[in-house]
């Protein structure tokens, strides 16, 4: 219960006071709407510049822990697209937006924030190294499958140009290039730079968070709710799940092993959204995952952290 109240809720909370205002009018839709885009567009990028810059590359990218966190996430990718094709008649297109539901948990907004919270800020190595090729991986698979589903017959190599196209006009896949430019090339960073840097990273978290909240409140459930509860299922328990068998197996570190299952335990992110707004597609099933599950994912994220070592 002391995890519940000291490091669940103070997240959770944050979120409300978004919701809360969005609710009540105190914030226009346009308002979030630019709080977001600044979260996303410039804080977040310049937190995950600063993470992957400073990150030890050759002790932090473990691959019992990436293979472990990102096989989960491609048999949960599976099992939302083939689940929404055979259980519940999509089409094919639907069903890639489906499965990019189950595929993208909130790694960054609610992995980093629930993470620190729990175990301090000295346990996010592991949630970094896992953020570092979230949203290229996730991009990459969802758009792929779209693409060739899309396709219909046409050569794959005409998927390549949209696939990079897509994935290299994203701010986080920018901010965290530039991070292991700067890592792997050993660059300077000016100090007068560097704290203009600190500055915005601390508003990162908390402003994602609000509008996160925000965000959230015009996603009210409608209909399909068989295909929301499946999706619910398959990124609260499904993912965790493999995750931690897979963990177990390899035999992951402590601090390795709570980042990737916490990591994966967490709700669908925004992009979910974003993705099926992107192709127009199954977006009232993606935006109710999104706010089905963030509030499911309290009692959720609390049994996980309970059963953690």
């Amino acid at each position: 219960m002391q995890a519940l109240i000291d490091v669940i809720l103070p997240v959770f909370f944050v979120i409300g006071f978004g919701y809360l205002a969005a609710w009540r009018g105190f914030l226009s839709e346009l308002h979030i709407d630019g709080i977001m885009k600044y979260a996303t567009n410039f804080a977040v990028p310049v937190l995950l510049f600063r993470a992957i810059s400073q990150l030890d590359l050759s002790a932090e990218f473990d691959g019992a822990l990436l293979s472990s966190f990102y096989a989960g996430a491609i048999v949960s990718f599976a099992a939302g697209m083939l689940g929404a094709r055979y259980f519940f008649r999509r089409d094919w297109e639907d069903a890639v937006a489906i499965g990019f539901v189950c595929l993208f948990s909130n790694s960054l907004l609610l992995g980093l924030a629930i993470t620190e919270r729990a175990y301090g800020a000295q346990a996010l190595a592991g949630n970094y190294a896992i953020v570092a090729i979230h949203a290229p991986f996730c991009y990459g698979v969802g758009i792929t499958v779209m693409e060739i589903v899309r396709a219909r017959g046409r050569s794959p190599l005409k998927v390549v140009p949209t696939v990079l196209r897509a994935m290299f006009s994203n701010a986080l896949i920018l901010g965290i290039s530039l991070g292991f430019i700067v890592n792997l090339g050993q660059v300077p960073v000016p100090v007068t730079f560097s704290v203009s840097v600190d500055m915005i990273t601390r508003s990162a978290l908390p402003v994602a968070l609000f509008a996160m909240g925000g965000i959230l409140f015009r996603y009210r459930p409608e209909g399909d709710m068989r295909t929301i509860l499946y999706c619910c299922a398959v990124s609260l328990v499904l993912h965790p799940t493999i995750v931690w068998t897979l963990g177990s197996a390899q035999g992951l570190d402590r601090d390795s092993f709570r980042s990737a299952v916490l990591t994966a335990s967490m709700a669908p992110g925004v992009n979910a959204y974003l993705f099926a707004s992107m192709y127009g597609r199954a977006q009232r099933v993606a935006a109710s995952t999104v706010l089905i599950a963030t509030a499911a994912s309290i009692l959720t994220i609390w049994l996980w952290l309970f059963a953690l070592p």
